[in-house]
Order: structure tokens, then C-alpha cells, then sequence
């Protein structure tokens, strides 16, 4: 399955940010444990938002080591169609 150019955009950019900040998703996570009694009642939807995107790190390798030794594959039609398709309103 064909991820959105969206979805692929934020998992980049949440993996540069755990790159440069010398964090994995699980000590990230870790820290942002909540603090409070506030915090832990919050909504499930806040909490994910105040940990941030979850990435799978090994996913990230094993595409960076393809990339890195030309066996990435890639499929111009189906970018340029699923580009297409995010840029179009919808028809209902």
C-alpha cells in the first residue's frame, strides 16, 4: 500500500527531529509521560498529539539501506496519481 504524500512528509520530519535530537520514539514517549493528575485524564487524541508521531525506526533503516544500494523501488505513475489525487476537491 501507497502511504500519502503527507503521511510520508510527517515521518520524515518526525525522524529528522528524533535525529537531531539524539532521541528514539521510546524515550521520547518516556518523557512525555504525563506529570499531573491533569495530564493522565486527559483525552487519548491529546496525549498522542503531546507524544508525537510514532515511528518505526527500523522501517526508516531498512528504506534509508535500499535507498543507499539503488534497490529502492519507485513507481513514478503511482506518485503522480496519488499527487493528483490529494490535490483534488472531492466530488461529493
Amino acid at each position: 500500500m501507497i502511504n500519502s504524500v503527507g503521511q510520508n512528509l510527517g515521518a520524515a520530519i518526525e525522524a529528522n527531529r528524533l535525529k537531531e535530537g539524539g532521541r528514539t520514539t521510546r524515550a521520547s514517549a518516556a518523557s512525555a509521560a504525563p506529570s499531573s493528575a491533569a495530564a493522565a485524564s486527559a483525552s487519548p487524541v491529546a496525549r498522542m498529539a503531546a507524544e508525537g508521531a510514532p515511528v518505526d525506526m527500523d522501517r526508516v533503516a531498512a528504506i534509508k539501506a535500499a535507498i543507499a544500494s539503488g534497490n529502492y523501488p519507485v513507481d513514478p505513475a503511482a506518485i503522480a496519481d496519488r499527487m493528483i489525487a490529494l490535490d483534488l476537491p472531492s466530488a461529493g
